[in-house]
Order: C-alpha cells, then structure tokens, then sequence
C-alpha cells in the first residue's frame, strides 16, 4: 500500500522521577540503555526503519544530555530536506509556560505541522524498549479510513491503572477509553488482562488540528485523559493490536511483541537482564530491524583475563583481571584485578578498582568504585553511600565518588 506523507513528533521531554537517580541529571529518554544506546534510540529507529524520516522530538526537562546525543548521533541526511531529526524545545508561543501535557506539547508547534502538510501526523512517546514496523499501522490506520489509530496491547490487570485502558468492539473500534482507571475494565475473554494504550497514536492531520485547537479552548492538555477521549464518540478511532505487528528477523526464542516500559528503576534492571543469554527474550542483534546505535570512538574491548558468562561487553573497555556475570558493562570501563561484578549494569566511562565487589548495581557514567569497596552485599550499610531503590537495587549517581564505610 503506497503511503501518505507523513511527519512524526516524538514526545521526548519526560523528567523520569521513578528512574532517579539516574534522571538526577538527564530527562528519562536520555538515560543510557543496553551496551551503547539510550532509550530514545528504540523509537527512533522504530521510525527510521519504518521509512519515517521527518522527526521532530519535543524536549523539555534536563534535555541539554539528549541534544548532545542527537546532535552527534541522529544525522539523517542533510542533502534531502525532508530527513531530519530536530529537537524542539518549549516555544512559549502561547505563554511563558512550558509544555502542559503530551497534545499541548504538539499545539504549542502547531506550525510545523501546517508548514509540513503531511496526511498523517505520528505522535509516539520516547519512553520504551520495542520493536515496531510503524508501516503496518499506518496501513491499519488506512484500511479503516481512520480519525485516530492508537497502539495497543494486553497487560495484566494489576498493572493496568498505570495506562489507558480501551474497550473495543469486533471491528477494533474504540468505544471505551478510561485514562488510568482506578478499577480497570477486563477483557470480555480474559479477566486477568486489560486492553491499553502504549501511547502511541497516529492522526489524520485535520482531525489533529481540530481536537487540538478544541482541546486548547477548553484548557485540556493531554492526549490520553483528553483528546483521545473526546474523539471516541465520533466512531473512527481504532485500536491497533501490537501484537499483529511482524518484524523481521525476529527469533523463534523472543517474546513475542516485546514491549517494556522502563520508567521505574527494577523494570529498566529487568529490561537488561531480558538481553542476555543465548536464546534472550529481547534479541539486540536483528541486522533486518537494527537499533542505530551511538557511535564511540575508542578502540575494541580488552579482555587480558577473567572469568566472564552471560554478560555484554562494550567497546573501549579494558578488564585486567575480573568475574563478570550476567551483567552489561558499557563503553570505556575500566575495571582492574580481581573484581566481582554480578548481576550489574555498569555505565560509561567508569573505574572499578582492585578487589571490589559488586552484585545488582547500577553505576552511572564517570565514577570510581574504590578499592576493595562491596556493593549489594550489606543494604543497611549501602544506604549511606548509594541510592537504594525499593526494589533492594543500588545506584550509584553519576560522577559520584564511592564514601569509604568503616567495616568495624
């Protein structure tokens, strides 16, 4: 099916607050993923692969981190003037307020959308670790001469309150939307899973424009709780099943429509543990459907000796001497003698010195791990010289130097 042209704003200016502290100091798209990525990279790639080359990706907190990783990464091509991905900070067209919700971010650059002209507008959030040949919505969205198309999935029941929860009819029309209900309603032939929106929609461009400017008028900010809800009355909005969506080169051993929304600390650890092992759950290596990485200038990765399983190793690290188990280690780690590194993401440029230990850690970029110091092993003592999260996983924050505890 030839396609419409088509523009894509991507909603890139999450604060991330149940990532901290990994969000101390960037927005949640912009937090370091997998080997040598950062989350924002899965959407766009999304997109690119899909043959959708105008981007624009809204930023509004901490961005300054994810504008480098842009600018530096995301070149598309600067002799087609309709490839590109371009940041767009908060205008303040309307006021000196920064963006109010997801579809006031997009009215407040209303006019890029009229300098554009696409068919379809794209709004996807920046937020997740996924797969999706968006061609193939498009083409749902086409079939049913579509208003609004949101991406949806099934989650288990006791995590629906966190989504919007949609009820279809048998031609996938919505005709229930509840924004983060209380009391989520089932699916009529599954009680222990709700239908929800993975907040990814794409829009007929006038109808667009007019649930924006109607939305603005009446002071609503937000896609989810607003807009789409709105619009449901009219009987063209659809729901399109992610999991009809195929991939290519996906392997018989994944999980068929994986999907993981990385906003809390455990589900960014789990997410990672999810890429290891010969048969993962989440195949990083699909050269039909690549995740464009970030590029480091550095040589290969050193190993000169150690006992290594299961783990991910990135380019510009060097291992002395080291045991390293289900764990991912990223770009430019140095990590010396007779270290113990198990079940821990370990982020760029960072030191672990001699005879330190460390099990379910996250480390931030740029730190040092002293000599001899032990992480995850004595919570009660961790707590003076890390973040904690609830889930009983240590952070150690960015650039942060590790405060020697007594061991009397």
């Amino acid at each position: 099916m030839a396609h419409p042209k088509v523009l894509a704003f991507v909603l890139a200016g999450g604060k991330g607050e149940r990532l901290f502290p990994l969000t101390a100091f960037r927005s949640k798209p912009s937090v370091p993923f997998g080997g040598r990525y950062r989350i924002v990279d899965f959407v766009l790639s999304n997109l690119v692969n899909s043959h959708i080359y105008s981007i624009y990706l809204l930023v509004q907190y901490k961005s300054q981190s994810l504008i480098e990783h842009i600018r530096q990464n995301w070149v598309l091509s600067p002799v087609i003037r309709d490839h590109f991905v371009a940041v767009v900070p908060p205008q303040m067209r309307m006021g000196p307020e920064w963006f109010q919700g997801t579809a006031d971010a997009v009215f407040q650059n209303i006019n890029l959308i009229h300098q554009h002209n696409p068919e379809l507008v794209i709004v996807f959030g920046a937020d997740h670790i996924y797969r999706m040949d968006i061609r193939q919505m498009i083409d749902f969205h086409l079939e049913k001469d579509a208003f609004v198309t949101v991406a949806a999935r099934p989650v288990p029941i006791g995590q629906a309150s966190a989504f919007g929860v949609i009820q279809t009819d048998s031609e996938k029309r919505i005709v229930g939307f509840q924004e983060k209900p209380k009391k989520p309603t089932p699916l009529h032939d599954n009680p222990t899973h709700a239908y929800v929106s993975m907040g990814n929609y794409i829009f007929s461009r006038d109808v667009l424009l007019n649930a924006l400017a109607k939305a603005q008028r009446k002071k609503q900010h937000d896609f989810g709780a607003h807009v789409i809800p709105d619009l449901v009355g009219t009987e063209k909005v659809f729901a399109y099943d992610f999991a009809t969506n195929v991939i290519p080169g996906t392997m018989a051993y994944e999980e068929k429509g994986y999907w993981r929304d990385v906003g809390a600390i455990s589900a960014y650890f789990e997410a990672h543990m999810d890429m290891l092992g010969d048969s993962p759950v989440f195949e990083l290596d699909n050269k039909l459907w690549p995740i464009h990485p970030s590029g480091f200038e550095g040589p290969a990765a050193k190993i000169l000796r150690g006992d290594i399983r299961n783990s991910i190793i990135a380019d510009g690290t060097v291992i002395h001497k080291a045991k390293i188990q289900n764990s991912v280690i990223r770009s430019g780690v140095l990590i010396e003698n007779d270290v113990s590194v198990e079940d821990c993401i370990i982020m760029d440029q960072s030191t672990l010195k001699k005879g330190c230990r460390l099990r379910r850690v996250i480390v931030d970029k740029l730190n040092r791990i002293n000599e001899g110091e032990q992480i995850g092993f004595e919570p009660d003592k961790d707590r003076f010289r890390c973040h904690i999260d609830s889930s009983g996983i240590a952070i150690v924050p960015r650039g942060g130097r590790m405060r020697r505890v007594s061991k009397e």
